[in-house]
């Protein structure tokens, strides 16, 4: 089973990021906060392609669920984060 820090890992070393958070406590459903540049000009279906990418194999074998929130740098400087 995958922990919250390896898909952290995992979503950096695919997709150069700002900003990465995830939780997750059972190891197959996890949350995710991703602000990446490469969002710019992205529609959120394409944003969270990007992300599947990054996470490659895992997605269809180790995680069973990912619930993310994608955010330009800018559109991130935004919020309240």
């Amino acid at each position: 089973m995958l922990s919250a820090a390896e898909v952290r890992i995992y979503i950096m070393q695919g997709l150069p990021c700002e900003y990465v958070a995830v939780q997750g406590e059972d190891g197959q459903h996890f949350d995710a906060v991703i602000v990446s540049a490469q969002f710019v000009g992205k529609n959120m279906v394409q944003q969270h392609q990007l992300v599947y990418k990054a996470l490659g194999e895992r997605m269809r074998s180790e995680i069973h669920a990912l619930s993310m929130r994608t955010f330009t740098p800018e559109a991130w400087a935004a919020t309240e984060n």
